[in-house]
């Protein structure tokens, strides 16, 4: 028996029950690659308002603020200084809560000392009425 003669084997049979490896084309027999897919399109950018026009601002905000914690402290001045901040905001066309919350603060400390110095006066005048206050040595 010679090397080409399997028992088995038929003429072009692989011998080893191996499917033949496939042939390799050349690089001038292989196909062109297909070219990459189109990079996604891209929306506009989002518009911005111009930097010329922020948001409107409160000229008595920081007044108000002021006003706000004097008025704890000296209460004729805060009440002023709410006064006018309030004004301020009002002609812009804003609200300001510490502002008006300072008048009213302010306010209502003028009317407890208003009261508190009357009923000391009345008292410092009971007191005298009944001769306590001579001046006598």
């Amino acid at each position: 028996m010679s090397d080409s003669q399997i028992p088995g084997a038929g003429p072009g049979e692989n011998p080893n029950d191996q499917p033949p490896a496939p042939a390799t084309p050349l690089p001038s027999e292989q196909a062109s690659p297909t070219p990459p897919p189109p990079p996604p399109a891209y929306q506009a950018a989002p518009t911005y308002a111009p930097a010329g026009y922020a948001a409107p601002v409160n000229p008595g905000k920081t007044l108000g603020i002021v006003a706000f914690i004097v008025s704890f402290f000296v209460s004729v001045v805060g009440l002023i200084l709410g006064i006018i901040a309030l004004v301020q905001s009002k002609k812009a066309g804003q609200g300001n809560g510490f502002a008006l919350a300072a008048i009213i603060i302010s306010a209502v400390a003028i009317v407890i000392s208003i009261i508190v110095a009357i009923v000391f006066i009345a008292a410092a005048a009971s007191v005298c009425a009944g001769g306590g206050c001579s001046s006598g040595y």
